[in-house]
């Protein structure tokens, strides 16, 4: 089994174990210990790491996993391991499967579920294996929690809302697109509020976390492996792509969308309908697409209305 933080797995695994497990050759010490499994942006020392594209192959290769499951051989780095596989997106997906199986549920609250004293789960709510949850929460009705989650103390759901479906993953084949399989979670910390009919996807191999005094509006969605900062306000329809970082103290007004794998800095505030195609720093206001700083983007629009109006 995996734990539940970072793909790692409950007991070391070997370079031959993992090798064997998926049926592909090694480069490396047989006995070269693996600890879990990662996406190239939250690998660390220990970790599988994927590749299947020679545009990224420097990437993985100098990334801090020390085991690469890669569709070519290349010269070892020193102190790692390489995994020759054919086609590494399946046979991460078939590690992703052996570690951390799917497990049906037969009742509405998991047996394996910790639920702190004072919390209120009302009818219809569904709470999966091994989630826990803190205490003095109210989770109001059909609110989905997938299996691993994690919720601190003093958090509000409201009704509809669905915490850990899969990331939004796949891979472009000729019979279609094949999906990565997401054997993260998400995390909620203290004093977090999801409003109703929310959707934050699990990570595909880590956490999606949104962090401490938090509030979300009705109509958000949180994609993969994105972290929210402490004391952030996001209003309704917001789309936030996977692998975002937002950063303490930001403000997202309405129908905001964002790419994937951008920041947005501390204290920043992006005005609503903003589409935020690039990371941006903080302690300043932002609007438009693409996104600028929004007193600039004001001056545009003010001077475009003028030009049109004496072209009349």
């Amino acid at each position: 089994m995996l734990t539940a933080n970072k793909m790692k797995f409950k007991t070391p695994q070997t370079l031959k174990d993992i090798a064997s497990l998926i049926n592909v050759d090694f480069i490396g010490d047989e006995n070269f210990q693996i600890l879990g499994i990662n996406e190239i942006h939250v690998v660390e020392k220990g970790d599988i790491v994927f590749v299947d594209h020679p545009k990224y192959y420097d990437k993985a290769l100098n990334s801090a996993a020390t085991t690469i499951l890669i569709n070519k051989k290349v010269e070892c780095p020193e102190g790692k391991s390489l995994l020759i596989s054919d086609d590494p997106f399946s046979d991460f997906n078939k590690i992703t499967t052996h570690f951390n199986p799917f497990i049906a549920s037969k009742e509405s609250i998991a047996e394996s579920a910790i639920i702190g004293d004072g919390t209120v789960i009302q009818p219809n709510v569904f709470v999966g294996n091994h989630v826990k949850i803190g205490k003095n929460c109210v989770i109001h009705p059909n609110v989905t929690i997938y299996d691993n989650a994690v919720i601190g103390n003093n958090v509000t759901i409201h009704a509809n809302t669905v915490l850990g479906a899969d990331a939004f993953y796949y891979k472009n084949r000729p019979t279609g697109f094949d999906k990565l399989i997401s054997g993260g979670r998400v995390v909620l910390e203290d004093n977090v509020d999801l409003g109703a009919s929310c959707t934050i996807d699990k990570g595909v191999t880590g956490d999606t976390t949104i962090k401490e005094g938090t509030k979300i509006d009705n109509q958000v969605h949180v994609g993969h492996d994105t972290v929210i900062g402490k004391k952030c306000l996001i209003a309704s329809q917001t789309g936030i792509a996977g692998c975002v970082i937002i950063e303490d103290e930001v403000t997202i007004w309405g129908q905001v969308g964002t790419n994937s794998g951008i920041t947005i800095g501390k204290g920043a505030v992006i005005l609503g309908q903003t589409g935020v195609t690039k990371s941006v720093p903080g302690g300043k206001s932002y609007f438009g697409t693409p996104i600028e700083e929004s007193r600039e983007k004001l001056k545009q629009l003010a001077g475009l209305k003028r030009l049109l109006k004496e072209n009349k």
